[in-house]
């Protein structure tokens, strides 16, 4: 077995696209306004073209207007009303208790996180939210009333990887900007590269991917299964080394992706166990 105290292990998400086959503004929230999807994203590419702002903080601004044009509710409870609506692909409600079962046979100890670009209020009236250890996403800042006024935290793709290093380094907490700056070394850091792997199907997740391979952990690239187009980009960040497998997103016990994380769990024990053996090998030699 894993030393404890060693044996932690981060799947990190994204989610629209990862975990659910659409953007989660989609099957509730756009509907409740009027729109189509197309016409809510044709809007917010334009008006984040228009002014050179951010795709980002531009869909959240447009969900605050058109909320408050169509009477809707901005409180938090709301947002979590339209999170229940959102769709999850195969196999994802028995995936989380499944795995931590694998990793405990394994003596790890695995966490489950969410980086994304979506609503982290929607995503908290998802049907796994209470499966995350922590959900790094956009939110709002909410008034005395509880009523929605302005974004929070804008996640882009840049922005998601500080949060790796708030996960590495065991941080919590968004507002933090000092300790996330700190030197800490590397084999005192709660969660090492070397135990991540990172989940993502998008040009938004490049960075985290690209960045969690270099640090010898482990990138995989989802796609909607039996979307040819979708898998092919997927095989795309194979190609060009920003991740280390794909799999269409099926999260069914012996699936692809099922085997993937099994066997990762299964290398990350091991290597767990070598470097236990080093430590104590150099130890003896007075080193």
């Amino acid at each position: 077995m894993v030393e404890k105290g060693n044996d932690t292990v981060a799947f990190i998400y994204d989610f629209d696209g990862t975990l659910s086959p659409d953007n989660m503004q989609e099957y509730g929230f756009i509907k409740a306004i009027g729109k189509n999807a197309d016409e809510f994203w044709a809007e917010n590419a334009r008006l984040s073209k228009e002014n050179d702002a951010s795709n980002i903080l531009c869909y959240m601004h447009l969900m605050i207007k058109m909320a408050q044009t169509n009477n809707i509710s901005l409180k938090r409870e709301s947002f979590q009303r339209f999170g229940k609506d959102v769709e999850l692909f195969e196999g994802v409600k028995e995936w989380f208790g499944r795995i931590n079962d694998y990793g405990r046979s394994k003596g790890l100890d695995v966490k489950h996180y969410i980086i994304s670009s979506g609503l982290k209020e929607m995503i908290e009236g998802t049907a796994i939210a209470d499966e995350f250890e922590k959900i790094f996403a956009c939110s709002f800042l909410y008034n005395v009333d509880g009523v929605a006024y302005w974004p929070a935290v804008a996640v882009d793709y840049t922005a998601k990887t500080q949060f790796l290093f708030k996960i590495n380094k065991g941080i919590n907490e968004v507002s933090d900007n000092s300790r996330i700056n700190e030197y800490k070394p590397e084999d005192e850091r709660p969660v090492p590269f070397t135990s991540m792997v990172y989940f993502g199907d998008g040009e938004t997740d490049v960075p985290c991917m690209k960045m969690i391979k270099e640090h010898g952990g482990h990138a995989v690239a989802v796609y909607k299964p039996k979307d040819a187009g979708r898998k092919q980009k997927a095989l795309q960040l194979i190609s060009d080394g920003r991740a280390n497998f794909v799999s269409p997103a099926d999260y069914s016990e012996g699936h692809e992706i099922d085997c993937i994380a099994h066997i990762v769990l299964d290398k990350i024990a091991v290597d767990l166990q070598i470097n236990k053996l080093l430590k104590e090998h150099a130890q003896r030699a007075g080193r």
